[in-house]
């Protein structure tokens, strides 16, 4: 299984960037596919969600500013991100992540991208 994440980089205050998430090895479409991020000394925290039912979630930091969207076909999740901020720098990380109601939940990360957000 890998995810593999791409399209970070640094960006100007008010920027954007687009972030893919490759994934290999699993069914992807059944699974529910996560962004978090991790800012240097801080905890790894969710950003945003998509179901495999394409319904989507988003914490309040990225609210009004982040779109997730995933191509099963292709077998990439993307996070579009607008209106970047200095507080949106950190190194993001994609998670696919299954549950049914007999085998132990399966859980999958990338290595990351990182995304520096400065003027």
């Amino acid at each position: 299984v890998q995810l593999a994440e791409s399209g970070g980089g640094l960006v100007q205050p008010g920027g954007s960037l687009r972030l893919s998430c490759v994934v290999s090895g699993i069914m992807v479409e059944v699974y529910r596919v996560g962004w978090y991020r991790q800012a240097p000394g801080r905890q790894r925290v969710e950003v945003a969600g998509i179901g495999s039912d394409g319904i989507a979630y988003y914490t309040n930091s990225a609210e009004g500013r982040f779109t997730i969207s995933r191509d099963d076909a292709k077998k990439t999740v993307y996070l579009q991100m607008n209106s970047l901020q200095p507080e949106d720098t950190a190194m993001y990380y994609c998670n696919a992540h299954y549950k049914d109601l007999v085998a132990p939940p399966e859980d999958y990360w990338g290595l990351g991208t990182q995304v520096s957000v400065s003027s």
